[in-house]
């Protein structure tokens, strides 16, 4: 049995399947009963953020006489007995989607109910702020359209044409409405499925789905107080049947996030980017609502106050009974014309896969008819329901890899060329004894995770075009979890893959009748257990001579797995798309450096030697260390990044991140000469990434002021702040930094000193923001204000030393921070004003000409918070008791 590595109690109980889900940012959601919960894995029993699931109000859509609430149809909904607030479904967007560039959590309620939330990063509290009710705004276009019916002349009518219920009716509807809770419908929706299949042209396509897509009305949230008791009420009476169509309509069970697609806008002659992600919504009634979510322009660390921009642009009618579950995925993300494909999955036992062209998500709303066309039906409908998806776009293997879980326990695997966008399956096999509640993909759909109502977790090789069966690594590096956490489980009910693919989570209901009733069963209802995922065969072979017999339990397999799945987390996280997050990586290599820091080393010294020289150097580090400084204005930003994380957080793990700023500041001791070599490294890479962005700086400066005439400064998003500093830096370093730069600062200071409407001032004019007294440029990382008491004798210097201001300068920009909240890195504790540009984090190389780069390089796109240094999301600091995402 595999051996957890930590653990996470939890006080309340999940209920449904797919009850956990891993955020790109490193932030866990458990769907615990009323509570959503979310956790850092990097600190289980730490801080943690909480939604709790209030009741519902039920939506007002039509009158029912009271001789039909015990016959026919509503017969079900009228016995249905009470039920408290319970979480559904939930999923996390990507990065980017919240104001301060973190994720949007949606979540669906037994209710039927779905609203996105944010974390409260400027609100001190542990609950999450709810920023848009979808299910409201999901009410409010289905009456505008009269859900709709088409026995209705108009199947679109205006707010004016909705009647306002008087008193009397209001009353009715109460009394009615306290009677029953979300309906049930499989068979009587008046929405049919239509009978599709594969399309052989994109003419046929459109044809075809402009029958299945409802035409849809803008409706945008306005803000997040607006008043829903504002909206119009349906107080005509309606059919039995129709009543349960509605609210099957509006009733919905599954929710899932597509990654953040960005495209150039066409309708725009400037170099607008549309950057936003869609959001899909499955229901009772088998239809499925797509929203298109805007991600914001810019990012704030402090108070934001403007909504997201939300769209309803179509609701696809996919199955004939309940979507259970959903899936996305990008083929050709690295392409020119990358489709959107979203799997779904039913209650009827069917499985569907829809497609998007690149051309339909960038038209405006309202223009918008069809953009999403049925590709496959991958499953027949059956008795059998489907309970959770897998999907998985393999672009490097040209495939695509879906697994499909059942009520029955089994599973199918699925494979299309991407090419030829033939499928065919894998396999069909009875896993497990009860209903599949989670399957996982991982390393690029090549293994996969399964876990069942029946409290099996099984692992799965996928090797060309068969599926095999292989043991969870039982071995975990450094100590296994020491808690007094009970292993008296009763079912598991969720699994996920943590960012890098190197550790997973697996959520699990306690069997209560087996705890201690006193101190157990009350507080401990369910639990997140924590399993590495390093030591898994990836289905590849790897040659290595790193480990040639078995040492602490580990066989020599083993560990050519771990060193094979370390590099490759390492090589995938050089994709620009993927966010910086190495949490799962540094805890499995500070784990194996307790006990093994050899293997540590000679994992790191190959991924050095394959990335900064192109081949496997078995040399030893001493000799690697020259050449690789040697390559540092040679190799992307992201490499430079990386190795600044693993020397922090890996290789000097015994110095206090304070003291290794200070040792790179110059303040170093004697007897260091086992951490010298890795400072330097450090010291080296953190100051090539600093003449990347002073370059950039000083080239967006000079290429703004040559455009002024031709170019409208409202097309220009990033503008360098701090050039004075940065010239002054150039000067103090004028021996060591690229000749470019001297050159280029040169040109700067004189354009400022010929421009007479300048914002920029001398050094000698910044000021203390305590005390106003003067702060000379002395170090790019800190600063002291000159005390006023300049005719004091020598004799009370420390005196006078003791009484001035020590200042922070922003690693950006060089200027003193003010007393404001500002953006924090997590992993060099480093705090930043200003954000660099988005091109310096996608430099392949230090740029040979800076004068040549185009105006593009600067052009209108949301700078994102990331670190200059370790290329991490930047977050406002919080204090140690709320909880904060921890991405190395």
């Amino acid at each position: 049995m595999a051996s957890r590595f930590q653990e996470a109690s939890l006080v309340t109980s999940p209920s449904y399947p797919n009850a956990v889900a891993w955020s790109s940012e490193n932030l866990i959601a458990v769907a615990s009963g009323h509570l959503v919960i979310i956790l850092n894995p990097a600190l289980p029993a730490g801080p943690r953020g909480l939604i709790s699931i209030p009741n519902a109000e039920p939506y007002q859509i039509g009158l029912v006489r009271n001789q039909d609430l015990l016959t026919g149809v509503l017969l079900p909904s009228s016995l249905k007995r009470e039920r408290h607030p319970c979480v559904r479904s939930l999923s996390w967007s990507d990065i980017g989607m919240s104001p301060n560039h973190g994720g949007v959590l949606a979540v669906c309620t037994a209710e039927g109910r779905v609203k996105l939330y944010r974390p409260p990063y400027f609100d001190f509290c542990a609950e999450w702020i709810e920023i848009v009710d979808v299910s409201d705004m999901l009410y409010e276009n289905l009456s505008i359209m009269n859900f709709g019916e088409s026995n209705n002349p108009s199947t679109s009518l205006s707010k004016d044409q909705v009647v306002q219920d008087d008193h009397e009716e209001d009353e009715m509807i109460s009394s009615l409405r306290a009677r029953k809770r979300r309906k049930t419908s499989r068979d009587n929706s008046n929405l049919h499925e239509k009978n599709f299949t594969d399309r052989a042209s994109c003419s046929k396509q459109d044809n075809q789905a402009v029958h299945n897509v409802l035409q849809i009305q803008v409706y945008e949230q306005a803000s997040n107080g607006q008043d829903f008791h504002s909206l119009k009420k349906c107080s005509r009476e309606i059919s039995p049947e129709k009543y349960v169509s509605r609210e099957a309509l509006l009733s919905a069970l599954s929710v899932a996030w597509s990654s953040l697609l960005r495209f150039s806008s066409e309708s725009s002659s400037c170099e607008d980017v549309l950057r936003f992600s869609l959001l899909a919504v499955g229901s009772k009634s088998g239809s499925v609502s797509i929203w298109k979510v805007h991600a914001p322009e810019c990012y704030h660390v402090e108070r934001s106050n403007v909504s997201p921009i939300v769209e309803l642009t179509a609701i696809i009618q996919a199955h004939s009974s309940w979507v259970s579950t959903m899936s996305w995925g990008i083929v050709g993300s690295d392409s020119s014309n990358p489709k959107v494909v979203l799997v779904t999955g039913s209650c009827d036992g069917s499985v569907k896969i829809w497609m998007s062209n690149k051309e339909d998500l960038q038209k405006p709303v309202e223009v918008y008819k069809s953009s999403f066309f049925l590709l496959k039906q991958v499953v027949a409908v059956n008795p059998v329901p489907v309970s959770t998806l897998s999907f998985v776009v393999s672009n490097h293997y040209n495939a695509m890899h879906l697994a499909i879980g059942k009520g029955s326990g089994s599973f199918e695997v699925w494979k299309c060329k991407i090419s030829s966008r033939k499928f065919e399956q894998i396999v069909s096999t009875k896993a497990h004894a009860q209903v599949i509640t989670g399957l996982a993909w991982s390393y690029d759909g090549r293994c996969l995770y399964s876990c069942s109502q029946d409290n099996y977790v099984r692992n799965w090789i996928l090797c060309e075009n068969t599926i095999s069966e292989v043991p969870i690594p039982a071995n975990t590096p450094g100590l296994s979890s020491s808690t007094d956490l009970p292993d008296d489980f009763l079912s598991c009910l969720g699994v996920a893959l943590s960012p890098g693919n190197l550790a997973v989570a697996l959520v699990r209901n306690f069997n209560v009748e087996l705890l201690n009733p006193m101190y157990q069963a009350r507080s401990q209802k369910a639990a997140v257990e924590f399993l590495w995922n390093g030591a898994q065969q990836s289905g590849e072979s790897e040659d290595t001579e790193t480990i040639t017999e078995a040492i602490l339990g580990f066989s020599k397999n083993e560990f050519a797995y771990w060193e094979s799945n370390f590099l490759w987390s390492l090589k995938e996280f050089k994709d620009l798309n993927k966010p910086l997050v190495l949490w799962d990586m540094i805890a499995a290599m500070l784990a194996f450096k307790q006990s093994m820091p050899e293997f540590v080393e000679l994992v790191v010294t190959k991924w050095l030697s394959v990335s900064y020289l192109g081949f496997h150097a078995d040399i030893p580090m001493e000799d690697l260390v020259p050449k690789i400084f040697e390559r540092f204005s040679a190799v992307p930003s992201r490499l430079l990044h990386i190795l600044n994380v693993i020397s922090r957080r890996v290789m000097l793990s015994e110095l206090k991140t304070e003291e290794i700023n200070r040792k790179l500041q110059g303040q170093r001791t004697n007897n260091e000469e086992e951490i010298d070599l890795w400072l330097k490294l450090l010291e080296d890479s953190e100051q090539e990434l600093r003449e990347r962005l002073i370059g950039l700086s000083f080239s967006a400066y000079l290429i703004a002021e040559s455009s002024l005439g031709s170019v409208s400064p409202s097309t220009w998003n990033w503008r360098p702040a701090g050039l004075a500093q940065l010239q002054q830096w150039v000067e103090i370093n004028h021996n060591i930094v690229h000749s470019q730069l001297e050159t280029l600062s040169a040109e700067v200071k004189s354009s400022l000193t010929r421009s007479s409407n300048t914002t920029e001032t001398a050094l000698e004019e910044e000021k203390c923001p305590y005390c106003a007294a003067p702060v000379h440029f002395h170090s790019p990382e800190e600063a002291y204000c000159q005390s006023p008491q300049q005719n004091k004798s020598k004799s009370k210097e420390i005196e006078r030393r003791d009484q001035r201001h020590k200042l922070e300068r922003c690693c950006v920009s060089m200027q003193i921070c003010p007393p404001t909240p500002l953006w924090f890195c997590k992993c060099c504790n480093r705090m930043t004003l200003e954000l660099a540009p988005e091109t310096l984090f996608a430099l392949p190389s230090f740029p040979s000409d800076l004068k040549s780069l185009p105006e593009s390089s600067f052009s209108k796109v949301a700078s994102k918070p990331f670190c200059l240094f370790c290329g991490i999301l930047l977050q406002r600091k919080q204090p140690e008791f709320l909880l904060s995402a921890s991405p190395v």
